[in-house]
């Protein structure tokens, strides 16, 4: 017999206490080609049961003897019947005795499959058995494809959720484990050729690929995507895939699916072990098709997001002047500390200046709301504004004003923060105006700290609001004025009241200096931040 039919033949379990009968009726079933497994009794049939349910190989179906010494087989059926592992197993009952119609209603009512009234011609034991295995893999198939298409849909909504592409690949491998048993690695190449990846936790037969691996399945990728839209499906044998992908001592061949957008851009690829699945078994290629093709929709808005980040971080980092860049500002000591948000985050509008005005130094922090392109491009209109009102006016609150008319004019939808500080280096005289920001930080050499009493509302509120005079202090020589937006403290689950006060007591426990300053509160606060940091600290020079 070929590799095809040894693979489709089935196992029947003989449940007979009459060694006559299980040997007629096993021998029926020898030539058929059936596999036979032949016991007595319903407790050596349970015992058996367990034993080939731990190895993984139950039978595909089950031909229980009515009349059992120990158990009837009408009670058997219903005890396997009722436990998940074996409910699913197809049974057919027989008896030379219990042939009324009542008995064939009972054996039917307890979950059997047939009833077969022995003896039988070969050929009717044959069919019904045939029958009995036929219809518990139609059963089987359509309920295991509901439970994927069910799985899928969860997972899905999983993938749509993902905020960054990183996210996207992990969830994507995950789900695609999850819907195959196996092993799943996912890549997206980015329009820059760059490679996200991830492979399924616990279970992967699939290492992380290193450099050379990675480049040559962005090879691999680019070559199946050439002149090709939709979804494209092939299996590449484990010697013919790229060398550091499968972990050492697997030898099997992996089913890609590839995806692309109708534009052609962003390319997915899912990797899972081949497997073939069982007799009325879905093959799992559609319903991973589908994920890979839901994974490249959610996949687009997230390379386009990384084109935006990335422009208007490089007009954050354009506008932004550097700290060795900063104009000369005689009689004042300042630095600045610029962090933009992980990589995985969103684009923020932070920004600093450092200003020379007819009477002093000008020094302001701000925070555009909102993250996206337009936040960024905002800041940049704001420190160009600030810079022209600071040629004639040098009084923070009239220019917190005029920012305000600026940003309701031309971006009525749109609010920032900005606190504004303006210091005579000669007097030590401080004007500060603050609006809807963090006020400025004042620590002594003392050891003491404490927050400047400046408020106000919010830039672009558009409410008619009146605007407090500037708050006037003077600084000492040796007094620090530190600025910050709220990346540096905000964290989610706490009140920023709490993070303020940290911040105070870490201030006023830094060593002396400013960039000693600075540097000790990004140390303390600053790693791995979920929004853009902007701190400018200054002294009297």
């Amino acid at each position: 017999m070929d590799g095809n039919a040894n693979r489709t033949r089935t196992t029947v379990l003989i449940v007979d206490d009459m060694p006559a009968s299980r040997y007629a009726i096993g021998s029926v079933l020898r030539r058929a080609g059936h596999r036979v497994v032949p016991v007595a009794t319903a407790d050596e049939a349970l015992v058996e049961l367990d034993v080939r349910l731990r190895a993984g190989s139950l039978p595909d179906v089950a031909l229980i003897d009515v009349g059992l010494p120990d158990m009837s087989g009408f009670e058997l059926c219903r005890r396997l019947k009722a436990q998940p592992p074996t409910s699913t197993l197809p049974i057919v009952h027989f008896s030379a005795a219990a042939v009324a119609p009542a008995d064939r209603c009972e054996g039917l009512d307890t979950g059997a499959e047939a009833y077969l009234t022995v003896p039988a011609e070969p050929e009717e034991i044959q069919a019904v058995v045939r029958a009995a295995v036929r219809a518990a893999q139609m059963r089987f198939g359509a309920e295991t494809l509901v439970r994927r298409l069910t799985l899928l849909s969860g997972i899905i909504v999983t993938v749509q959720g993902a905020r960054n592409l990183t996210e996207l690949a992990d969830a994507s491998a995950e789900g695609a484990a999850r819907l195959t048993g196996g092993p799943a690695a996912v890549f997206v190449l980015g329009p820059d050729g760059e490679l996200y990846y991830s492979t399924s936790k616990g279970r992967s037969a699939f290492a992380v690929p290193d450099s050379h691996a990675q480049e040559a399945v962005v090879r691999l990728i680019n070559q199946m995507s050439k002149g090709r839209t939709g979804v494209f499906r092939t299996v590449v044998p484990a010697r013919l895939w790229p060398m550091g992908f499968f972990r050492p001592g697997v030898r099997d061949d992996a089913r890609l699916v590839l995806t692309l957008t109708q534009d052609g851009r962003a390319p997915v690829c899912f990797a899972t072990l081949l497997r073939i699945p069982r007799p009325g078994e879905p093959d799992d290629a559609e319903p991973v098709g589908r994920l890979a093709q839901a994974t490249a929709l959610a996949a687009e808005p997230l390379l386009m997001y990384q084109v935006e980040r990335h422009v208007a971080l490089t007009l954050q980092h354009s506008f932004l002047p550097q700290p060795h860049r900063l104009p000369d500002l005689p009689g004042v000591d300042v630095v600045v500390r610029y962090v933009p948000a992980s990589r995985q985050t969103e684009i923020g509008g932070d920004f600093y200046a450092a200003l020379r005005t007819d009477d002093g130094v000008l020094t302001a922090v701000g925070d555009v709301v909102g993250h996206s392109l337009e936040a960024a491009t905002v800041m940049v209109e704001m420190r160009h504004a600030l810079r022209a009102y600071c040629v004639e006016e040098s009084d923070p609150a009239v220019l917190a004003d005029r920012l305000d008319h600026m940003l309701q004019r031309y971006h009525p939808e749109v609010t920032a923060t900005v606190c504004l500080v303006h210091v005579d280096p000669a007097t030590g005289r401080t004007r500060i105006a603050n609006a809807g920001h963090i006020p400025p930080l004042i620590v002594r050499d003392s050891g003491n700290a404490e927050y400047a009493k400046a408020a106000g509302p919010l830039l672009g509120l558009g409410l008619g609001l009146p605007r407090q005079p500037p708050v006037e202090l003077f600084l000492d020589p040796t007094d620090r004025l530190l600025m910050v937006t709220d990346g540096l403290i905000e964290t989610r689950g706490i009140d920023l009241a709490v993070s303020m006060e940290e911040l105070r007591t870490a201030a006023a426990e830094a060593p002396p200096g400013v960039s000693a300053l600075c540097d000790t509160l990004l140390e303390r606060f600053g790693g791995a931040p979920d929004d853009d940091i902007a701190m400018l600290a200054l002294r009297l020079g």
